[in-house]
């Protein structure tokens, strides 16, 4: 098995208790993380219609659901959210959350999206599980229209913790853990989550990686003792 099948099969097995554990281990924080993420990406939008936005790594989809929610806040007609994620037990979740959206169950670096189709491409707290990343910074860039947007919510690796930083480092090493793995009995799926953050990349790195990919950055912000991070880029 794979990397890449690994951690597919680990999110399958956690899908039926993932959201509870998202929102108790997050405190909800998590849902002001993503309301921003939504309401800045419609500011940047020149029309107020939007033809489509795909939500790679959407596992149940909640971040699809506050698209389409924070796009009827501002008035803006979007035509389409699909979702897309490898995951049969998250995506299956997703289905009876919002029956009325599309999902579709395929890889980061293989969207079923033809070229220069959609407006916003996210990805929220999924780019860190993406073993060839590269691959998929390109797909995203070949199914965005010229000037479409990416928006990355992540946990980013911080080098030089502040001493908010090293509070959310201890938490997250030894805290989320064991709450994560009570609610879902599975442990070693939230043991994954401080070690993949601590194997990932910076701000800085993530941002590099962004522009060689034909990305252009227009926001970056760290949230909540630098636990969450919010970019933007536009296709170029």
């Amino acid at each position: 098995m794979t990397k890449q099948e690994k951690i597919v099969s680990m999110f399958n097995d956690i899908a039926p208790t993932y959201d509870r554990a998202n929102r108790v281990l997050s405190m909800g924080v998590d849902t002001f993380w993503r309301r921003k993420a939504c309401d800045l990406a419609f500011g940047y939008c020149s029309t107020d219609t939007v033809d489509s936005i795909v939500d790679v790594a959407c596992g149940t989809g909640d971040m699809m659901g506050y698209w389409d929610r924070r796009a009827k806040r501002a008035r803006i007609n979007v035509k389409e959210i699909v979702g897309v994620d490898p995951s049969e037990g998250m995506v299956g979740v997703g289905r009876e959350k919002f029956p009325q959206m599309s999902f579709h169950i395929a890889p980061a670096t293989e969207l079923p999206k033809g070229d220069g189709s959609a407006d916003i491409i996210s990805i929220s707290y999924g780019i860190r599980n993406v073993v060839e990343r590269q691959a998929g910074l390109g797909e995203f860039n070949r199914v965005l229209k010229p000037g479409g947007l990416v928006v990355i919510l992540e946990f980013m690796k911080n080098e030089n913790p502040s001493a908010l930083g090293k509070v959310r480092d201890w938490y997250m090493n030894n805290v989320l853990p064991r709450i994560g793995g009570l609610i879902s009995s599975n442990y070693e799926a939230y043991r994954y989550l401080p070690d993949s953050i601590e194997g990932f990349l910076t701000v800085a790195k993530m941002k590099a990686e962004l522009e060689e990919a034909g990305f252009e950055m227009l926001y970056t912000k760290s949230f909540s003792m630098d636990i969450s991070t919010l970019m933007i880029a536009r296709k170029k």
